[in-house]
């Protein structure tokens, strides 16, 4: 178990008394010049007001929360300001204080923190869950443009987490999986590994404390056997490093619990089975020692195939850098050793906020790649349907394994793990992810979809002519291809309903013996006013949806009079021109679709009817919901199947069949052999003799489905067989 989970819990063991603001302000002396101490003070008087009367679920004045917070955020050696935004944090959210009042008090630069923190109280959501991804967003937003917001959320979430006894069970539930979906692997994705361990343990205890236990008490069995083991080989390793003349310290760690339950899942093994359940860290004054003290090791203890990893010549994508690698201890235990300069070490445990160790506008690996992050999710904001979308694209972004792939040129692309060429090729420009044919992995052809692994090298071959299709969004992992994959499907989705709304508009002009072009300018903008619309292209799609009526729309534009008779016109208009049928190429089409309730297929004699979001629906002729529109004939579009209409399409045949032994497998076979296949079944009703069954078939055309129904009626199990109506 981690070593800051055992301090928290020897504390809460042992009644601990309260951190108060004399502590806090003491510790801040080490640091803090006496204004900034005055400015933290005045910020903690205001909270103090603020949260006057007001308790947590422990029963104890609240308070002692944002002072609990302001103290981690101090700890990760933060500046005066965050330590300020800390104690103010609930403030805006659960009192009547305002961000106006703050910025008054405390500048802007505090307020702004304050209010990324707060969330959005004054809305109104359908759900948690919606609520949750609005307030998500805000905070991530507010981010963008101060990391402070995320640091000191983090801070406030492990206190929340170390004091979550309190709570009911099913919110304990619910809080840690939060934490454990969100927050430590926001920690991680920042390279703050301190923090990402105690979310994690702490997330682990809390849903699943029986887990919890149980590998608690196998860990502390196995410690003192395997700690030996480890101080030993940490002699060792100094002896030989101090021969060789490198300066470094050396020493043991342990793997903290949820880790450990993490590997056993993925691997499926016992706690015997892992090895690495305490390491040996080394810390070196430079890059070169780390590469010296490798080879010291590799020279003196065997290494374990295929377990080496350079983060430092690659680092991790949250700017992580180590050397590691695992070696045959002389005690026949394989132990994992890490190597890294001191920076590499700090970075590690605090990430992006060491940036405050160091002056003002030094920056690190970590904090570079944590602004990449930011913009990315940025361009993940823009392009995502709403807050719902958003929330989830941003958990799946934030996975923590990666691989590095190369282009042919040598330039490194992380991606996340399960990455496909499609994944690839739109991290290195959009055009080329729009345009990608197929890919070659390490020279080779490899499919779309197969996954890529660490190491290999990847050339995308695209063409003019391909475009994206609904099926990658089946595959993909990374954020930026789906979301762009969706734009791409969604504008050509509304080009294709523009252009087919701009024929159906042209083919109800055409029975005016009209054109686009007779269309007075002065007529068309009162249309488009009295419609609420604000242009033609936005006309025509609303036409291709069938939310308006291209007969009524023609009838309007040729005439600015009286709407009622327009109506009248467009609905009595015996037209002497006819344009001609739409023709149906089959299967589903953004604009004309086939409908759901009687199915046709080709041969059957259908009718479009403009139907509202839809744009065209093909109905059999003899459907039950056309003859209830038979008044509405404005609606009507007519139709025809084209003479070279392919592919299989989807009809329901109704079956009775004798209740007999192996009946439907009879069907089955007789119906397989038609080369057709079955889509579903569906038991309609039963009794001793017959059982009545919908069958949802896709045949070719009429023929092809009058020869099925005539096989499967001859069956001695077949009582009866037809089309469903």
């Amino acid at each position: 178990m981690s070593v800051v989970l055992d301090q928290v819990e020897q504390k809460q063991e042992a009644g601990e008394r309260r951190f108060e603001i004399g502590d806090l302000l003491k510790l801040m002396e080490r640091r803090y010049g006496a204004n900034e101490i005055a400015d933290v003070l005045a910020a903690y008087k205001l909270a103090e007001s603020a949260h006057d009367g007001q308790s947590r679920v422990s029963g104890e004045p609240y308070i002692f929360h944002p002072i609990a917070v302001a103290r981690i955020v101090f700890e990760m050696n933060m500046d005066h300001r965050s330590v300020m935004a800390a104690l103010l944090h609930d403030v805006v959210e659960d009192t009547s204080i305002s961000c106006e009042e703050i910025t008054a008090q405390f500048g802007e630069d505090v307020s702004v923190i304050v209010d990324g923190l707060s969330k959005l109280t004054h809305l109104k959501f359908k759900s948690r869950a919606e609520a949750q991804a609005a307030n998500f967003q805000k905070m991530l937003l507010a981010m963008v443009d101060d990391i402070r917001v995320i640091l000191i959320k983090l801070a406030d979430r492990i206190h929340n987490m170390r004091t979550l006894g309190a709570m009911r069970a099913d919110k304990r539930r619910r809080i840690a999986r939060e934490t454990l979906e969100v927050y430590a692997p926001i920690a991680n994705r920042l390279g703050i590994y301190s923090m990402k361990n105690e979310l994690e343990d702490l997330g682990f205890r809390a849903l699943y404390p029986a887990r919890y236990r149980v590998l608690q008490e196998s860990v502390k069995k196995r410690s003192q056997n395997r700690q030996e083991i480890v101080q030993k080989f940490e002699i060792l390793v100094a002896a030989r490093l101090e021969e060789a003349g490198i300066v470094s310290t050396v020493h043991g760690r342990e793997k903290h619990l949820y880790s450990l339950y993490q590997k056993m899942r993925s691997k499926q093994a016992s706690l015997d089975d892992i090895f690495d359940m305490f390491a040996i860290r080394i810390v070196t004054q430079s890059v070169d020692d780390c590469y010296r003290t490798l080879g010291v090791m590799h020279n003196v203890y065997k290494p374990l195939p295929r377990s080496f990893k350079d983060y430092i010549a690659i680092p991790k994508g949250n700017g992580y850098q180590s050397l590691h690698t695992v070696l045959f201890s002389p005690m026949g235990v394989p132990i994992e050793v890490q190597i890294r300069t001191t920076e590499m070490d700090t970075f590690a445990e605090t990430g992006v906020a060491a940036h405050w160790m160091y002056k003002e506008g030094q920056s690190n690996s970590a904090q570079q790649r944590a602004h990449q992050w930011l913009a990315n999710l940025m361009d993940m904001q823009a392009n995502s349907a709403d807050t719902m979308e958003f929330y989830e694209n941003v958990k799946v972004d934030l996975f923590p394994d990666e691989i590095y792939v190369f282009s042919p040129n040598g330039d490194i692309y992380q991606l996340p793990q399960n990455a496909t060429p499609v994944d690839f090729a739109y991290m290195v420009h959009s055009d080329i992810g729009n345009a990608c044919l197929t890919a070659k992995v390490n020279r080779k052809l490899a499919p779309l979809n197969s996954m890529l692994e660490s190491g290999q090298t990847v050339e995308i071959i695209t063409s003019p002519k391909q475009r994206p299709t609904a099926h990658w969004l089946n595959f993909v992992v990374t954020a930026k291809a789906r979301n762009a994959i969706r734009t791409y499907l969604k504008h050509q989705s509304r080009e294709k309903t523009v252009e087919f709304g701009r024929q159906l508009l042209v083919r109800a002009l055409t029975r005016y013996s009209r054109s686009l072009t007779d269309i007075d300018e002065k007529a068309e903008q009162a249309v488009l006013r009295q419609l609420n619309l604000a242009n033609l292209e936005m006309l025509y799609n609303e036409l291709g949806l069938g939310n308006q009526i291209p007969s009524m729309v023609a009838a309007w534009l040729l005439d600015e009079g009286d709407q009622q008779a327009d109506m009248e016109q467009a609905m009595q208009l015996s037209p002497e021109i006819d344009p001609g049928p739409l023709i149906v190429e089959g299967g589903e089409d953004a604009v004309i679709a086939l409908a759901k309730c009687c199915m046709p297929i080709p041969g059957d004699n259908i009718q479009g009817m403009i139907t509202a979001g839809q744009g065209v629906l093909v109905h059999r002729a003899g459907c039950r919901n056309v003859g209830r529109h038979r008044r509405r004939q404005r609606e009507w579009v007519a139709v025809v199947w084209s003479a070279s209409v392919k592919g299989q399409f989807q009809t329901s045949v109704i079956i009775e069949l004798n209740n007999v032994p192996g009946a439907l497998a009879t069907v089955a076979t007789a119906m397989s052999d038609m080369d057709t296949n079955i889509e579903d079944i569906r038991f309609e009703r039963t009794n001793d003799k017959i059982t009545v069954m919908n069958f949802i078939l896709s045949v070719r055309d009429r023929t092809h489905l009058g020869r099925l129904i005539k096989n499967v009626r001859i069956l001695r199990e077949t009582h009866k067989v037809k089309r469903a109506s």
